[in-house]
């Protein structure tokens, strides 16, 4: 039997070159391409003919989800496994409906990624379990879209006038969804807002 080609594709070069180093241990697992950019993903995965795409959650260009939503749709033999530090319910929610058949951490045991590498080419999910329960009880993001836009904006424009001139809003309409963020998420303020929205994943750009 072919070995199963896959695809790492994550921004830091040390993490990267160590997952393609540790499946390539494997008889049958070979890595046939490396990217550091999500944007560079579905090219990359076409030219070498990949089985299996490995993706981090944050990368240039383009995040793991929405690379793996472009691959479901546009090379869908191209299979999909998120492998992330970021271990947020959110995201797993957000990769599982864009098209992805697993979801797991970077920490865990060289075996069991290769073993879930296997398994996603095989046509099958695989999910972290214990990132499945904190999903299931965390369920879908509270906010609306232009609450976590708004969310997203005050990340760089640190004020509520800097997003209203970011997003082309008044500043009174920004203040608005900030406080409706605030109640949903039940922070003390707009930057807790955010940052309990980012720790449960619903900040993904």
């Amino acid at each position: 039997m072919s070995a199963v080609r896959v695809l790492v594709a994550d921004d830091q070069a040390l993490v990267r070159g160590a997952l393609a180093s540790l499946l390539d241990l494997e008889p049958d697992l070979e890595v046939v391409a490396q990217v550091g950019r999500g944007d560079e993903v579905l090219a990359a995965a076409r030219d070498a003919r990949a089985d299996v795409a490995l993706l981090d959650v944050e990368m240039p260009g383009l995040d793991g989800v929405a690379a793996a939503q472009r691959l479901a749709l546009e090379l869908p033999e191209c299979r999909s496994l998120i492998v992330t530090t970021f271990g947020r319910p959110g995201y797993l929610r957000r990769a599982l409906e864009a098209g992805a058949l697993g979801f797991v951490v970077k920490d865990m045991p060289a075996a069991q990624l290769a073993d879930a590498v296997r398994r996603v080419a095989a046509g099958l999910h695989v999910v972290d379990p214990a990132l499945a329960a904190e999903s299931l009880a965390a369920g879908r993001s509270p906010l609306t879209r232009r609450e976590t836009e708004v969310l997203l904006a005050l990340r760089s424009a640190g004020t509520a006038s800097g997003v209203a001139s970011a997003l082309h809003l008044s500043e009174g309409t920004v203040r608005n969804h900030l406080s409706s963020a605030i109640g949903k998420t039940g922070a003390r303020n707009a930057a807790e807002a955010g940052r309990i929205a980012a720790e449960n994943g619903w900040l993904l750009a």
